[in-house]
């Protein structure tokens, strides 16, 4: 059984990652990013959050958030944006008729999750965080999450900063696509 940890608030960045079930590029298949941007959207506006860099991978999500109030659930608030991405997700999937991912969704199952009335498995149950306590872990985490898409198998752009989802042509050459990272140090 896996042991939940509730991550502190005590400190107020962390490097997020979730990712999709049996690492199915779901937010690729589904073209699901616009779910992250609307999350996104909804940390600023209900968390006080500001998402301080992210990349949006077709099978994962890396972003490191900061809060400003203390007391938010970071558990919580993973748990609720995966259940929000996962039932859209499902529609899209449904929508278009897309039986076989469904069919293979619903066999990542286990038994547990069946019995409780689940029908897909769209995302790992664990999502990792790491809180940020200083320059040098903000600095080496934001590489990680910029050198994404052009790191290991992946190799979806040449250059990171053209990898549409990312935060790293707001950092690198100033240019903003879909969402603007906030500072949160000025």
């Amino acid at each position: 059984m896996a042991i939940k940890l509730k991550h502190s608030d005590s400190f107020s960045t962390y490097f997020i990652t979730f990712t999709c079930a049996d690492w199915i590029p779901l937010f690729d298949i589904t073209n699901s990013y616009d779910l992250v941007y609307d999350w996104f959207a909804i940390l600023k506006k209900q968390q006080h959050c500001d998402v301080i860099a992210y990349v949006i991978m077709p099978n994962h999500l890396h972003a490191i958030l900061h809060f400003h109030q203390p007391g938010f659930n970071l558990n919580g608030i993973i748990s609720n944006a995966k259940r929000f991405m996962a039932y859209e997700i499902i529609n899209r999937l449904e929508v278009t008729g897309n039986s076989v991912m469904l069919e293979k969704l619903s066999q990542l199952l286990t038994a547990r999750e069946k019995t409780k009335g689940q029908l897909h498995k769209v995302f790992k149950d664990s999502f990792a965080a790491k809180a940020i306590f200083s320059d040098n872990f903000l600095q080496q985490k934001m590489n990680y999450i910029h050198l994404n898409p052009v790191k290991g198998k992946w190799q979806l752009v040449n250059d990171f900063t053209d990898y549409e989802h990312s935060s790293a042509s707001f950092y690198e050459i100033g240019l903003v696509k879909h969402f603007t990272p906030l500072h949160y140090w000025d």
